[in-house]
C-alpha cells in the first residue's frame, strides 16, 4: 500500500511538473509558429512568460501577418502590448488596409489605437463609408417662418486624422450650423422647400471637414417640416410690449391730471378761505367806520338797497337762462 501510494504521489508531481513545464515552455505554440512560417525561438517564448506578455496572442498576430504578406517586428508588438494596446485589432486593421490599398503602417496603426480608436472599424469606414443622421435642426427662413430639418452626412474614416482629429459630434454641430446658416439666408420659406439642394450644396462648400478624422462625402436633406411662424410671434410680442408700454403712458397722464385737479381744489379752497376771510373783516370795519363818524346810517341803507337790488338782478338773469319745462 505504501508502494502503491508513492507511486500516486510520483505521476501527480510528475504531471504538475509537466504542466509548469508546459506553462512556461509553449512547444505547442513555437511548433505552429514553425509550420506557419514564423521564425520565433523556443526561448523567446519563454521570455514573453516572464514579461507578462501572452505568447498565443503575440503568435497568432505574427502568423495572421506573415500568410496576409506583413513584415512584423515582435518587438514592436510586445511594445504595444504593454502599452495597453490592443494588438490582434492593429493586425487585422494592417490586413484589411492592405486588401484595400490603403496606405496605413504599424506605427501610425498603434498610435491610433493607443489613442482610444478603434483602428479596425476606421479601416472599415474607409472602404465602407458610414451614414450619420443629424438631429433635427431648427432655423428661421428671413419670412420669418421656422423650418425642422434632418439630414444623413456621408463619411469616410481620414486615416491620417483619426489622431488628434474631431469626431463624430464636432461633424453634426457643424453640419447644424451650416444648415442653419444655408436657411437663414433664404429669403422666403418656399424657396427651401422648393430646392432643399441647395442646403446640401452650401454645407458641402464650407469644408466642414476640416481637422476631423472624417471626410464628408455627402449630405442628403431627409426631411423639412414646417414650424412655427417665428415673424408674427414676435410681432404679437412687440405690438403687447407697445401696448403695454402705452398704458403705463396713459396712467402716468390720468395721475398727472388727477394730482393737478387736486392742486386746483386746494388752490380754491385756500381763494375761498381768504375771501370769507376778508368777508369777516367787513362787518369790524363798518363798526369801526360807525364809531368815527365815516360812515352814517343812511350810508348802510343806501349800502344794504344797492347789495338787495344786486342779488334780485342775479335772480333774474339765472331764472331767465333756465331752459323752460314742457
Amino acid at each position: 500500500m505504501n508502494e502503491i501510494g508513492a507511486l500516486l504521489a510520483i505521476i501527480a508531481v510528475s504531471i504538475v511538473g509537466l504542466w509548469i513545464i508546459f506553462y512556461f515552455v509553449p512547444v505547442g505554440l513555437w511548433f505552429q509558429a514553425l509550420i506557419s512560417g514564423v521564425r520565433i525561438s523556443l526561448v523567446q517564448l519563454i521570455f514573453m512568460r516572464w514579461r507578462k506578455v501572452p505568447p498565443k496572442v503575440i503568435v497568432q498576430a505574427m502568423i495572421e501577418g506573415t500568410k496576409a504578406g506583413l513584415v512584423l517586428n515582435r518587438n514592436e508588438m510586445e511594445a504595444h502590448f504593454l502599452a495597453g494596446g490592443r494588438v490582434p485589432k492593429v493586425v487585422h486593421a494592417l490586413v484589411s488596409a492592405q486588401k484595400a490599398n490603403i496606405p496605413l503602417n504599424f506605427k501610425m496603426a498603434t498610435a491610433i489605437d493607443l489613442a482610444g480608436r478603434d483602428v479596425f472599424e476606421a479601416v472599415q469606414m474607409s472602404v465602407n463609408p458610414k451614414v450619420i443622421n443629424t438631429p433635427p435642426v431648427t432655423a428661421v427662413a428671413k419670412d420669418g417662418i421656422q423650418l425642422i430639418t434632418k439630414a444623413r452626412v456621408t463619411v469616410r474614416a481620414n486615416i491620417k486624422q483619426l489622431v488628434g482629429g474631431a469626431g463624430e459630434e464636432t461633424v453634426l454641430a457643424r453640419v447644424g450650423e451650416g444648415i442653419v446658416t444655408a436657411i437663414g439666408s433664404a429669403a422666403s420659406h418656399k424657396e427651401v422647400l422648393e430646392n432643399p439642394d441647395r442646403i446640401s450644396k452650401t454645407v458641402l462648400d464650407k469644408g466642414l471637414d476640416a481637422g476631423t478624422a472624417f471626410e464628408i462625402l455627402s449630405i442628403d436633406i431627409a426631411d423639412i417640416d414646417i414650424g412655427r411662424n417665428i415673424g408674427a410671434v414676435l410681432q404679437m410680442d412687440q405690438a403687447n410690449a407697445d401696448k403695454n408700454i402705452a398704458q403705463a403712458k396713459a396712467e402716468e397722464r390720468r395721475a398727472m391730471a388727477v394730482a393737478l385737479e387736486q392742486e386746483m381744489k386746494a388752490k380754491a379752497q385756500e381763494a375761498r378761505a381768504k375771501v370769507i376771510e376778508a368777508e369777516a373783516e367787513i362787518p369790524k370795519a363798518m363798526a369801526e367806520a360807525f364809531r368815527s363818524g365815516n360812515l352814517g346810517i343812511m350810508d348802510y341803507y343806501k349800502l344794504k338797497n344797492i347789495e338787495a337790488d344786486t342779488n334780485m338782478r342775479d335772480n333774474i338773469a339765472k331764472s331767465g337762462n333756465e331752459p323752460k319745462k314742457k
